[in-house]
């Protein structure tokens, strides 16, 4: 009997150290409040993210708070769409934490990508619209508004997660499985919402949305702002204007994230306002806010367009 002691402490210790592997969760760290609600959903029951964004911040550009570069510096993975939308964050990453892996949404294989758009009134509209502002990157980095993207990078951050997790590679596929579920009900749903109001010309205060317009079939008639988020000249102000008065556009959203006055300014007394929000700010953090986020948008429209 007393020979067993050894072994039976050996066998205790080693149950000791794989149950504290498994509760250490790795450190992640992610962008904007979809990627973060994506990596909630994969770390349900192990863990949760950290997102470095605060609530009301553009994307586009930023200026950590010290907290904030010191979660970055600290974290295992940094999940995030890409220098495309963040180049104030892909800097910081390299001075900050060259240890730390990196998960780059926008260069997941599979992955669904459009190239920015710079016309006022988009090219399916008006072919002859080429009122360039200026040079632009070519791929808009909006990804996380199609959800055929949402639920690939489901995938993807299980994957990288499992890497460097082992232990908790198998919740966290499972995790990844039951959000793809979840947002294949979602994309039906949002189908059979905006068949109504398809073929409604509308326009969009910041070119955000193409992602959503793509996957849903309900083109923006155009943008008064870039997808980077620039402001408009006043050439292509004008043309919107043309563009609006020849179609009939029913509808101008404005963002929370950008002052309303030039939403306001185009709308005339036939024209209703509406807003969307591509980053669902007023959402509650975590899973939830992904499905909520693309809900939102889609309901939104339909509201503004029927």
């Amino acid at each position: 009997m007393y020979k067993q002691i050894p072994r039976i402490l050996s066998s205790l210790l080693a149950a000791c150290v794989i149950a504290g592997s498994a509760a250490a969760a790795p450190k992640v760290v992610t962008d904007i409040p979809a990627v973060h609600a994506l990596a909630s959903k994969v770390m349900e029951g192990v863990g949760a993210p950290v997102r470095l964004l605060p609530p009301g911040a553009s994307p586009h550009g930023y200026h950590m708070r010290p907290s904030e570069a010191a979660a970055l510096a600290d974290a295992d993975i940094l999940i995030w769409i890409g220098p495309e939308l963040t180049p104030w964050l892909d800097r910081a990453r390299r001075k900050l934490n060259a240890k730390a892996q990196s998960l780059t949404l926008l260069g997941v294989p599979g992955t669904v990508r459009h190239e920015a758009r710079e016309e006022a009134v988009f090219a399916a509209h008006a072919a002859d619209s080429h009122d360039h502002d200026h040079h632009h990157g070519p791929v808009d980095p909006h990804a996380w508004l199609d959800p055929v993207n949402g639920a690939r990078w489901l995938g993807a951050i299980a994957q990288a997660l499992g890497y460097i997790d082992p232990a908790n590679a198998g919740p966290y596929a499972a995790n990844a499985a039951a959000g793809e579920a979840e947002l294949r009900v979602l994309k039906e749903a949002l189908n059979a919402e905006l068949a109504p109001v398809r073929n409604q010309p509308y326009v969009v205060l910041h070119d955000g949305f193409q992602y959503f317009e793509d996957r849903f079939r309900i083109p923006a008639l155009g943008a008064i702002r870039l997808s980077d988020g620039a402001a408009p000249s006043p050439r292509r102000l004008a043309t919107l204007r043309r563009g609006i008065k020849a179609s009939g556009a029913r509808c101008i959203f404005r963002e929370p994230q950008y002052a309303s006055s030039l939403a306001a300014g185009l709308a005339g007394p036939d024209v209703r306002t509406g807003v969307l929000d591509p980053l669902g700010w007023d959402l509650e953090a975590g899973w939830s806010l992904y499905p909520a986020l693309l809900q939102q948008i889609g309901t939104n429209l339909r509201q503004c367009l029927e």
